[in-house]
């Protein structure tokens, strides 16, 4: 399993995309989508909400347990994606290509965000 590199990563094990425009792309890692097994249903935030950096901003249902989704950053959702709201199996077949969940216009982000390998020292993989 390997992390790409050009990604930030929270310790929630969400992602975040490098912003263009000041806009990122929000998906989970493949270390979560593994741990999570078979995702049947993704509850995203609304266009136009407000996330807030290590809040709660929706949940994945799995075959195993529903997790709540963490916004890596803050900021106004831009766009959500819908193909993973009618197959939620994308988040764990493609979780860093069709996968992703949402996109957001930062206004903050912390910090604490982990470079590809601090994560992987993170999650063991």
């Amino acid at each position: 399993m390997s992390n790409p590199q050009q990604l930030r990563y929270s310790k929630e094990h969400e992602w975040l995309s490098a912003a263009e425009d000041g806009v990122s792309t929000v998906g989970i890692t493949e270390f979560a989508a593994n741990a999570l097994g078979d995702v049947v249903f993704a509850q995203l935030p609304e266009v136009g909400d407000t996330v807030a950096a290590g809040e709660t901003c929706g949940e994945l249902e799995s075959t195993k347990s529903v997790s709540d989704l963490y916004s890596p950053v803050s900021g106004e959702v831009t766009e959500i994606n819908q193909d993973v709201v009618d197959d939620p199996s994308l988040v764990n077949s493609a979780p860093y290509e069709g996968g992703w969940l949402f996109k957001v216009r930062v206004s903050a982000a912390p910090d604490d965000l982990l470079s590809a390998d601090e994560y992987a020292a993170l999650s063991g993989n």
